[in-house]
């Protein structure tokens, strides 16, 4: 058992990985959300793509609040978050995107509590806010989530990705990202976590992440298309069957987190 400023938790190593490509806007950000957390046992990796703008000066001038980092050319995010996990040593992985922020300096002792709670438990998960690209106090969806019962995915489910923690044995028992998707990786991943493998997951009821809209599968009517096509693909993948409705379903449910 280790001391967390009061809290008791079994000894957990959290390993972040930010990606980041031509982020130098946002990239201090992420860097001081997690350099901020009360929870001390975090390594923070990141990967960036080959940035030409001054993304790799701003991790130069934090290299002391960041584990590790490299920069060089990728196949994009999911490769680049693969990189990460691969360099992780850390009990449990999530990810921070370069032009996100946790919502408190508490999220991930959270993470902790709830991961530490049952040794059984392989994930956990908890509420997104997307927010504002310039002013991340307005709010414009709330992705409330809920706790996983497995017949969710098939009614269009899904936790949010961003808010996604995994221990890393998972990772190594059943997969990494799978590259050969361009947008769906993260739905892919989960799936194949949750409904193939079977995981357990405990949902946290707070908001974990803010994340600013403009995410690269919801950027155009185009790009949510071409997901959603992807998101039946990842069924097929792993060798299992949706409802008929499945497909449907999921972009729909994101239509009453505007509501919220």
């Amino acid at each position: 058992m280790s001391k967390n400023k009061g809290k008791k938790y079994f000894s957990v190593k959290v390993s972040i990985i930010t990606a980041t490509y031509n982020s130098a806007a946002t990239i201090q950000g992420a860097i001081d959300s997690v350099r901020n957390q009360d929870y001390q046992d975090i390594e923070h990796i990141i990967i960036d793509g080959g940035s030409n703008d001054q993304t790799v000066e701003v991790i130069e001038k934090n290299e002391r609040a960041i584990t590790r980092w490299l920069s060089e050319t990728d196949k994009g995010i999911y490769d680049a978050l693969n990189k990460g996990i691969n360099l992780a040593t850390g009990d449990v992985i999530g990810i921070l995107h370069s032009d996100d922020q946790f919502a408190s300096n508490k999220v991930i002792s959270l993470i902790v509590e709830a991961l530490s709670s049952n040794a059984e438990t392989d994930s956990c998960y908890g509420d997104l806010l997307y927010v504002d690209q310039e002013n991340t106090n307005k709010v414009i969806r709330h992705w409330k989530s809920r706790e996983y019962e497995p017949k969710l995915f098939y009614n269009g489910w899904m936790p949010a990705h961003p808010t996604f923690f995994l221990k890393r044995e998972c990772f190594e028992r059943c997969g990494a990202y799978n590259l050969e998707f361009f947008t769906a990786a993260d739905y892919e991943l989960m799936l194949r976590m949750f409904v193939k493998h079977n995981i357990n997951a405990r949902y946290i009821p707070e908001v974990l992440v803010k994340m600013r809209v403009g995410g690269q599968s919801n950027v155009s009517w185009a790009n949510r298309w071409i997901a959603n096509q992807e998101d039946a693909r990842a069924w097929q993948v792993n060798g299992l069957k949706p409802k008929f409705y499945t497909r449907w379903l999921k972009p729909l449910s994101k239509l009453v987190q505007f509501l919220k």
